[in-house]
C-alpha cells in the first residue's frame, strides 16, 4: 500500500493525498475521502519519505546518566509524558554516568543529524561538552544543570540542601556530610556549599574528618557514614546529598549500635518513596522531577515546533519533608 493506491481508492490526485498527509490545504469533503480509506486499509505513511519531504524525523534524543535512579526515572517519565500526543518519539540513551559517553553521545547526533531535538541531563558539563553541543543543529535543553547560553530546567539543589541541613541543627552540634564528586554543579557543589553555609549560619564550623564523598548509591553511603564515625566518632547528624546514600548511612549506624535518631540524625535529598516507608522513615526533600521533565518537554517542543530559539531558564521549587530520621 503506498500513496498512489489511497489517491486511486480515495478517487482523488496523488498531490491532494500528499498535501492531506503533510497537514496541507484539502476540500473538507476529499479530507473525509482520504481519511475513510486510510482507516480502513490501515496504510501507515513512509517515516523515511516524510523526512525528505519535510527534514524531519519525529524522533527526539534523551541522553541520560543511568536507568536505575529514581530521581533520573521520575525526570524521565515526565519527559515522556511531556510528548504523549504529539508526533515526537523519544530515543534514549544511558552513559553510566560517564561523562565521556555523555559527550560521544552528543557527539554522534551532531555528525548525522538523526533527531529533531535532545534532552540531556547531564552529570557535568566539560569543556568537551560545550564543544559537542555547540555543533549541535538542533534545540537542545538541559535537565538538571544550569548552563548559561542554553535552554536549562533545574533544581534549588543549594537552598534545598541548606534548609534540610538548618533543620537538624536545631538538635546537633557535630554535623557530617556525605556528599558526590564536586564536578557535578548541581548534586556535587551546591548541595555541599548549601550545607556549609548552614552550619556557618548557625556558628558551626564543620569538621573535615566528617565529610565523605560518595556516588548516590547506598553502598557508598555505607561506606562512607562507616568513614565518617571511624574518624569523627563525636558526629550526631549526617546530612546525605541524596536518599540513596542517606539508607546506607541508616543501615551502617544501626549494623554499629548507634540509634536513629536518637544518636545521629540522618537527612537526603530526593523524597523517594522508599524514604517515606522506611523504619525510621527518612527526612528528605522533595524536589520537582517529575515536573522538572514534563517543563524540559514542553521547552523542547516549543523550540522545534515554534522556532523558539531563545535560551529560557527555569529553576524548580521544593519541599522539606521532616520525618522519623530526625529529632
Amino acid at each position: 500500500m503506498d500513496i498512489n493506491e489511497i489517491a486511486h481508492l480515495a478517487g482523488v490526485s496523488r498531490a491532494t493525498v500528499s498535501r492531506y498527509l503533510n497537514n496541507g490545504y484539502v476540500s473538507q469533503e476529499k479530507r473525509k475521502l482520504i481519511s475513510k480509506v486510510i482507516q480502513e486499509t490501515g496504510y501507515v505513511p513512509s517515516q523515511s519519505a516524510q523526512q525528505l519531504r519535510t527534514g524531519k524525523t519525529n524522533l527526539v534524543g534523551v541522553i541520560i546518566p543511568k536507568i536505575y535512579s529514581q530521581s533520573v526515572a521520575r525526570m524521565l517519565d515526565g519527559v515522556t509524558e511531556g510528548f504523549l500526543g504529539t508526533d515526537y518519539h523519544t530515543l534514549l540513551s544511558s552513559t553510566n554516568n560517564d561523562p565521556k559517553e555523555e559527550v560521544r553521545c552528543l557527539k554522534a547526533l551532531a555528525e548525522r543529524p538523526r533527531v529533531d531535538g535532545v534532552i540531556l541531563m547531564a552529570t557535568v558539563v566539560t569543556i568537551d561538552h560545550l564543544k559537542a553541543l555547540k555543533a549541535l543543529s538542533v534545540p537542545v535543553v538541559i535537565l538538571g544543570q544550569e548552563l548559561e547560553g542554553y535552554s536549562c530546567v533545574y533544581h534549588e539543589d543549594y537552598r534545598a540542601s541548606f534548609d534540610v541541613t538548618k533543620l537538624v541543627l536545631k538538635d546537633s552540634h557535630h554535623p557530617g556530610y556525605i556528599g558526590v564528586r564536586p564536578d557535578d554543579v548541581a548534586a556535587g557543589e551546591m548541595r555541599h556549599r548549601g550545607f556549609v553555609d548552614a552550619c556557618h549560619a548557625a556558628g558551626i564550623e564543620p569538621s573535615p574528618s566528617a565529610y565523605a564523598i560518595g556516588d548516590f548509591t547506598v553502598e557508598s553511603g555505607y561506606l562512607c557514614c562507616e568513614q565518617i564515625m571511624e574518624q569523627a566518632p563525636e558526629t550526631d547528624a549526617i546530612v546525605c546529598a541524596s536518599d540513596d546514600m542517606a539508607y546506607g548511612a541508616i543501615t551502617c549506624l544501626r549494623e554499629y549500635g548507634h540509634r536513629v535518631p536518637e544518636d545521629v540524625q540522618i537527612t537526603g535529598i530526593g523524597d523517594s518513596e522508599l524514604s517515606r516507608i522506611l523504619m525510621p522513615s527518612v527526612t528528605s526533600v522533595h524536589l520537582f522531577y517529575k515536573t522538572s521533565g514534563k517543563e524540559a518537554a514542553k521547552m523542547l517542543l516549543d523550540a522545534m515546533d515554534n522556532g523558539d530559539e531563545i535560551a529560557r531558564q527555569l529553576k524548580m521549587g521544593y519541599e522539606v519533608y521532616s520525618r522519623n530520621s530526625t529529632r
